[in-house]
């Protein structure tokens, strides 16, 4: 069975941009993707901050052809009234992880949030790892 990983917008925008160096282990979990041993979501709300930073590297058009394959290998997930409400309720100290946080409550059965910002998301009842401790589990976990 697949993993079912939240990917925050900062492991995405590693592998585009081939950030080092988070850039290998970000694109081992899009390969993972790839095999279909992950399921990876991705909140709406990253859509737009994804698309601010990786353009200043790559162009308009570049980073429009990156979100257009993005959202192909993701699971797109809306941000509503709900998670904002729930965003703001959240002991979070960062507004944009604790909205993220929120959004990533809704999906059914998911393993962990992958991120490098670990420390933001200390009051999550989901594991939250970055993407090289996740790579590390499933190694040791022989998957």
């Amino acid at each position: 069975m697949a993993y079912k990983l939240f990917i925050d917008s900062d492991v995405v925008i590693d592998f585009f941009t081939d950030r080092e160096p988070h850039a290998n282990p970000a694109s081992e979990i899009f390969e993972l993707s790839e095999q279909g041993s992950v399921e990876l979501y991705l909140s709406a709300l990253s859509i737009n901050n994804i698309y601010y930073i990786v353009r200043k590297f790559l162009g308009h058009k570049k980073t429009l052809e990156i979100v257009e394959t993005l959202v192909e290998m993701t699971e797109v997930i809306g941000t509503s009234k709900a998670e904002i409400l729930q965003a703001l309720k959240n002991d979070f100290s960062d507004f944009e992880d604790s909205v993220q946080y929120s959004s990533a409550l809704t999906i059914t059965g998911l393993d962990a949030i992958i991120t490098r910002n670990v420390k933001d998301y200390r009051n999550s009842s989901i594991a939250v790892m970055t993407p090289l401790n996740f790579l590390k589990m499933i190694e040791k976990n022989g998957n």
